[in-house]
């Protein structure tokens, strides 16, 4: 099958096309053939050894997958051979979704939404369910709250907007000038063009500040949380210092580190089906054309989400 497969660590360039071994499913998993996946930022660390999540090459990038289960392994009693399933297995271990064929235990997928093809599909794993922990089981938001999305037409905001209006919250959205439109279409209630205007001058009272660019972001937002307000992060879970800040502010810290789970992707399958969710992808390439996919998410001027397609 065709893989793409980096020997080294370093920019786009070291992620290769070659031919690797279809895996077989071992007990209580299935083999899915992969017809999108989707390129996140947390990929592009791992490839140039910012965040050895995975160890040294050589290794097969990629956790996000849409696709069609082919071979069903002992004991795997969830789905059966010719089902279209969702999901991002194994994460934080590899997962080597830039692939043709992967295996995953059945409980790291759940169904295809049938009304999403496999290039959106294969967008929702991982930011959404990023958003959908942070923002439902740890903040628990729900109707009437306040909640500031930051960077909120990027791949974890632009679903963070979306899960939290299907709430009932009132949302606010912080965005360069180019998406500013494209969030208030989520259905963002306030968007704030970072560029022009300092978000902790104009907002208050914030229930929930979701950060997931990190860099003083979540400091910077204490002003627009009321007091016992949460700040909620993905990017800085592990940040003592800034916990230990919150908390002296008055304020309850969470970091969301994502997790596969099969009730949370049905939980987003839910959404998308009632018409409340919807991925947005901005590119679509080829499976060979990973190291292009990856010179576009670190551009930073995506909307949405990069897809690369298998089938």
């Amino acid at each position: 099958m065709l893989s793409i497969v980096q020997n080294s660590l370093g920019g786009p360039e070291v992620l290769e096309p070659a031919e690797t071994e279809i895996p077989e499913p071992a007990f209580t998993e299935v083999q899915v053939r992969v017809h999108a996946t989707s390129v996140n930022p947390v990929e592009t660390y791992v490839r140039a050894g910012h965040f050895p999540l995975i160890g040294q090459p050589p290794f097969v990038l990629g956790w996000d997958v849409s696709g069609v289960v082919t071979k069903v392994g002992p004991g795997a009693s969830r789905f059966a051979v010719g089902d279209e399933v969702f999901g991002m297995p194994h994460f934080p271990r590899a997962a080597s979704a830039y692939s043709e064929y992967i295996v995953s235990p059945t409980r790291m997928l759940a169904r295809k939404p049938a009304s999403l093809d496999h290039v959106h599909a294969a967008a929702l794993p991982l930011v959404g369910l990023t958003a959908w922990q942070g923002l439902v089981d740890f903040a628990q938001v729900g109707e009437g709250d306040r909640v500031l999305v930051h960077a909120a037409g990027g791949g974890v905001g632009h679903i963070a907007v979306q899960i939290a209006k299907a709430r009932g919250a009132y949302v606010i959205g912080t965005a360069s000038t180019a998406k500013v439109d494209f969030v208030r279409s989520l259905g963002a209630d306030e968007v704030i063009d970072y560029r022009t205007t300092d978000f902790a001058e104009v907002v208050r009272d914030t229930d929930v500040v979701f950060d997931v660019v990190g860099s003083g972001t979540g400091e910077r937002s204490f002003p627009t949380l009321r007091r016992g307000g949460t700040l909620l992060t993905a990017v800085e879970h592990g940040n003592a210092e800034l916990r230990a800040k919150t908390e002296a502010a008055g304020l309850r810290f969470l970091g969301v580190a994502v997790e596969p789970d099969y009730t949370g992707l049905e939980a987003l399958a839910r959404l998308v089906e009632d018409g409340k969710l919807r991925p947005h992808v901005s590119s679509v390439l080829p499976l060979r054309d990973a190291a292009k996919a990856h010179e576009l998410v670190e551009s930073g001027s995506t909307q949405g989400k990069v897809v690369l397609t298998a089938a």
